[in-house]
C-alpha cells in the first residue's frame, strides 16, 4: 500500500539542508527508501512557509534553493493552501478550544491545525496518509502523525 507521507516543518529543513550534517543525510537516506517503496510526500503550503521564513531571514539562498528543488522534484509535490483547507482548519481550532484542547497561544496562526486541516483537505482515508513531523503533540489530536525516524517504508 502506497502512502502519502505529508512533511511538518522539521523534517522538511532537515531534508532542504544543504549542510550535510547526520540529521540531514538519515533524513535524505529515509526520504530515499520511502520514494523506492512507492510511497509519494506531500509538503503543505504551511510547512513551507515555517522553512522558507527562517531562511529568509538568516539570508540562506542554499537553503531556500533546495527547499525549492524539493517542491518542484514531483509536479504533485507542493500542496497550496486552499480557502477549503483554512476554512476546515478554522473549524478544527474552534473545536479544539471548546474542548479545552488548545493548541497554540489563541492569537497565534498555529500552523499545526493548518497544517492537520491541509491534510484532511486532501481528501484521503486516514489509514493512506501521515504526517511526519519532530513533534506528534498537537498534529495527532486531529489526523495520523508519527515521528519521521518511526515511519517506515
Amino acid at each position: 500500500m502506497s502512502l502519502t507521507v505529508l512533511l511538518d516543518s522539521g523534517p522538511l529543513g532537515l531534508l532542504t539542508n544543504p549542510k550535510r550534517t547526520q540529521d540531514t543525510i538519515d533524513a535524505t537516506q529515509w526520504a530515499i527508501a520511502m520514494m523506492l517503496a512507492g510511497h509519494r510526500f506531500v509538503v503543505p503550503a504551511i510547512a513551507d512557509y515555517e522553512v522558507r521564513r527562517e531562511l529568509i531571514r538568516a539570508r540562506k539562498a542554499k537553503g531556500l534553493s533546495s527547499l525549492d528543488r524539493w517542491n518542484t522534484a514531483r509536479p504533485d509535490r507542493y500542496l497550496p493552501l486552499s480557502d477549503s483547507a483554512l476554512r476546515l482548519g478554522a473549524d478544527l481550532w474552534a473545536r479544539a478550544r471548546n474542548a479545552g484542547t488548545a493548541t497554540a497561544d489563541p492569537k497565534e496562526l498555529d500552523a499545526d491545525v493548518l497544517i492537520a486541516a491541509q491534510a484532511l483537505d486532501i481528501g484521503l482515508p486516514s489509514s493512506d496518509f501521515v504526517i511526519a513531523t519532530v513533534n506528534v503533540g498537537h498534529l495527532a489530536l486531529f489526523v495520523p502523525a508519527d515521528l519521521w525516524t518511526n515511519i517506515k517504508p
